[in-house]
């Protein structure tokens, strides 16, 4: 499918050099199987660089990789671009890896996939709220935003999440119904809302 917009796709690259051999047979006699219903199809799989985390997010853009990448890392905190060029780019958000590639126009981010970023106080609400707004961004309901490259986030405080969770059913209620009528969250006002 990459082909058709004109790109290579090389897989040991793109999946950071993970390389499949196949075995050639076994190597002598002692290695065969005393079972004759077990066969190896012959394939092994090597890792050839282990990820630094267990799960790494994978993101597909229509184009501008590198430049997304360089637009987050200037954003968050313990950041950095490991490697980038037009196509792809290897980066960490926060201690967070990342890996991106450019796939074409049929690669689209929707809601269904966003980053929660778990913030403190307003001014920190404020300072990720506009930083990730910036030049084209589309502010949603309840403390979600979507920036000019199509990436969705949350931009949410811990009283939020402890708010709308409280053991008392009715200010927990109320906290929610005033961040339904909220788009970027307002601490304050949830406060005053939930009582």
């Amino acid at each position: 499918m990459f082909a058709q917009y004109g790109y290579k796709y090389n897989v040991c690259k793109t999946a950071k050099k993970i390389a499949f051999k196949r075995e050639k047979g076994m190597a002598n006699s002692k290695k065969k199987s005393s079972s004759k219903n077990s066969k190896s199809d012959g394939m092994k799989i090597e890792f050839v660089s282990a990820p630094s985390h267990s799960i790494t997010p994978f993101l597909m853009f229509n184009a501008n990789t590198e430049e997304a990448a360089k637009f987050y890392v200037s954003i968050f905190k313990k950041s950095k671009i490991i490697k980038a060029s037009p196509m792809q780019a290897d980066f960490i958000l926060n201690g967070q890896k990342f890996f991106a590639y450019n796939g074409g126009p049929e690669f689209q981010f929707s809601w269904g996939v966003s980053f929660m970023i778990s913030v403190e106080t307003q001014k920190e609400v404020d300072y990720y709220w506009n930083a990730l707004l910036a030049d084209g961004g589309k502010e949603a309901m309840c403390g979600w935003l979507q920036d000019k490259y199509g990436m969705w986030w949350q931009v949410t405080p811990k009283i939020l999440l402890q708010l709308i969770s409280n053991k008392d059913r009715s200010k927990a209620e109320r906290a929610t119904q005033a961040m339904l009528n909220m788009r970027k969250i307002d601490i304050a006002a949830l406060k005053a809302a939930a009582g």
